[in-house]
């Protein structure tokens, strides 16, 4: 639905969404933006996962030099810093 009209876009319920972090061990800028996922994601009953850079040669070449990397239904939202009211409102609007 990227690229539609927003008055032609269904709006999606928050549980059929899915965010989906980016990252790799080790990194801090990771954890903190793990647990700004984990908190928005919960507080909104939005399932999420994490995927690791390094386990994944598409996910490296694509996003090496941003991670962390947060996708939402699988287009990019955001990197390196999450907000989190931007997220929630990402989720919700």
């Amino acid at each position: 639905m990227a690229g539609m009209s927003p008055l032609f876009r269904r709006k999606t319920a928050p549980h059929e969404r899915l965010v989906t972090l980016v990252r790799k061990p080790g990194c801090h800028l990771c954890d903190d933006a793990q647990a700004v996922v984990e908190k928005v994601s919960t507080d909104l009953g939005v399932p999420f996962e994490l995927k690791d850079i390094t386990q994944d040669q598409v996910l490296h070449d694509r996003y090496w030099e941003q991670i962390p990397v947060v996708l939402i239904d699988g287009e990019q939202h955001t990197f390196w810093r999450v907000n989190e009211e931007r997220l929630r409102r990402a989720l919700t609007d």
